[in-house]
């Protein structure tokens, strides 16, 4: 059986949200490492990874996540412009370091490739499509948009799997118990739960979190000058 080109119909958001938080998904995730061999190559020992992982939850996670929900509430409305620049302005205001905008925008040409063979003919994708390399936020935002995910969902897909990400590359940069960087993970997700209802009622790109991460933009700065690396950032 072969499979479609692209979906004629409209999957359940919960199926769409477990697959954006698949590592598995080819779009280029495996090539990073959410920042911890940055942090690990700076210093940072691996018994401060849980505290890491909740820092990047609240802070770096929750930008990414309140940029998605924008542009998700904006390209619902195929009729009108999504004015995705402004949302992308906002976005690099609260990325200042440039390291960290290039990784989010390689991400968001790999998961554009993805979402422009799915939904080719969406609106929604077209419009990121005609963007100049438009960072993976949005790009979520727009496939959210497409398949209607709850936006809480998608919040919590961008802390979910940018902390299992780190924890992914934990297991090669400084290997340990498979099982113990699972609850790290969890206690990660939980420690932004309380603002989960916030961000997810985000239509303003001004009210975009804009949580500061200053060491972890140091280390992705430092990092992207080396080539004695595992992952690109």
């Amino acid at each position: 059986m072969i499979a479609p080109a692209h979906l004629s119909t409209r999957p359940a958001s919960l199926t769409v949200a477990m697959l954006l938080a698949d590592g598995r998904l080819p779009s280029g995730g495996h090539a990073h490492s959410a920042g911890l061999e940055p942090a690990l190559l700076a210093g940072m020992s691996a018994e401060e990874v849980p505290a890491y992982l909740v820092g990047r939850a609240r802070t770096t996670s929750l930008v990414e996540a309140g940029t998605a929900v924008v542009a998700r509430h904006r390209l619902r409305d195929a009729s009108s412009d999504p004015g995705l620049d402004e949302i992308v302005d906002h976005w690099a205001a609260r990325t200042p370091s440039a390291a960290q905008r290039e990784a989010s925008r390689l991400l968001g040409r790999g998961v554009l490739r993805l979402a422009a063979r799915l939904w080719p003919d969406a609106e929604a994708v077209r419009a990121c499509v005609e963007l100049t390399a438009p960072p993976r936020p949005v790009v979520v935002g727009a496939i959210a948009a497409v398949t209607d995910m709850d936006p809480r969902d998608l919040v919590r897909v961008f802390v979910y799997e940018d902390a299992q990400t780190a924890a992914a590359a934990l297991l090669k940069l400084a290997p340990t118990d498979p099982a113990v960087p699972v609850g790290w993970v969890l206690a990660a997700c939980t420690a932004v739960e309380e603002f989960v209802d916030a961000v997810a009622e985000l239509t303003d790109p001004a009210g975009i979190p804009a949580g500061s991460a200053p060491h972890s933009e140091g280390w992705a700065e430092a990092h992207a000058l080396t080539n004695r690396r595992l992952f690109r950032a």
